[in-house]
C-alpha cells in the first residue's frame, strides 16, 4: 500500500504533498478560496458544516487530477479520524433549542452526526466503499494504520481518502488527509514511520 498524495489543511495554510498550495486567504476565508480555485461547481458547499467543508476540501485537493475521478466506484473507501467530531456545528444547533429560544433546525442537525462528513465526500466524487467516521482523543499513527488496512480486507476496497479531520470552531481546524492505493506503483510506503516523517506536528 502507497500514499499516492497527502495534503495538510490549517487555518493558516494549505499543503499538497508538503509543498504550498497558493492561497493568500486565512482562517475560514482560505477554505473558501480553496473551494472558488479547486472545486468551484459544487454550491451544497455553502451549506455544510465546518467539519465537512474541510473534508471535501480536503479531499478536492488530493483527487481533482485523478482520471475518470466522477465516474461511479465502489472500491474506494472513505475513512476519517477526529477528536471532537461535528462538536462545532453541535454547538451551533443548541443555540437552536435554547430555552425561550426554541427554533430546530434541521439543516444544522443533519450535520451533528458524526460520519456526515464521510458522506459529503462520497457524494460529492461518487464512491460507493466504506464510509466510516472514527473519534479518537489523539492522532495515532499506530491505531490509523491498523484500522485503514482492515478496510482493505473486503476483497473490493483497492484505495482510500483517509485521515484526520478537526474543526472544534471557526478559528482551529486541521485536516492532515491522504489517498491510499494498494497497488500504486509510486508513492510514500503506508506506514506509521511515513505518517510521522509527512507530518511531525499532528496531534
Amino acid at each position: 500500500m502507497k500514499i499516492v498524495r497527502y495534503v495538510s489543511i490549517r487555518p493558516d495554510a494549505a499543503w499538497l504533498n508538503g509543498v504550498p498550495v497558493p492561497v493568500e486567504s486565512k482562517g475560514l476565508a482560505l477554505l473558501t478560496d480553496l473551494y472558488r480555485l479547486h472545486v468551484k461547481d459544487y454550491p451544497k458547499f455553502f451549506k455544510m458544516d465546518l467539519l465537512s467543508k474541510l473534508g471535501v476540501v480536503a479531499t478536492e485537493l488530493l483527487v481533482e487530477d485523478e482520471p475518470g475521478r466522477f465516474d461511479p466506484r465502489e472500491d474506494r473507501a472513505v475513512l476519517l479520524f477526529s477528536r471532537t467530531g461535528p462538536l462545532c456545528n453541535d454547538r451551533n444547533y443548541q443555540h437552536t433549542i435554547a430555552e425561550g429560544e426554541y427554533f430546530p433546525s434541521p439543516a444544522l442537525f443533519v450535520y451533528t452526526l458524526a460520519n456526515i462528513v464521510t458522506g459529503e465526500i462520497a457524494i460529492r466524487n461518487k464512491y460507493a466503499g466504506d464510509t466510516t467516521a472514527y473519534e479518537l482523543s489523539s492522532f495515532s499513527p499506530e491505531h490509523f494504520v491498523a484500522a485503514v488496512r482492515a478496510a482493505f480486507d473486503d476483497r473490493i476496497t483497492t484505495s482510500a481518502i483517509c485521515g484526520w479531520a478537526e474543526a472544534p470552531d471557526p478559528d482551529h481546524f486541521e485536516a492532515f488527509m491522504m489517498l491510499v492505493q494498494q497497488d500504486a506503483p509510486d508513492g510514500l510506503p503506508f506506514c506509521e514511520e511515513t505518517l510521522r516523517q509527512i507530518n511531525p506536528n499532528l496531534r
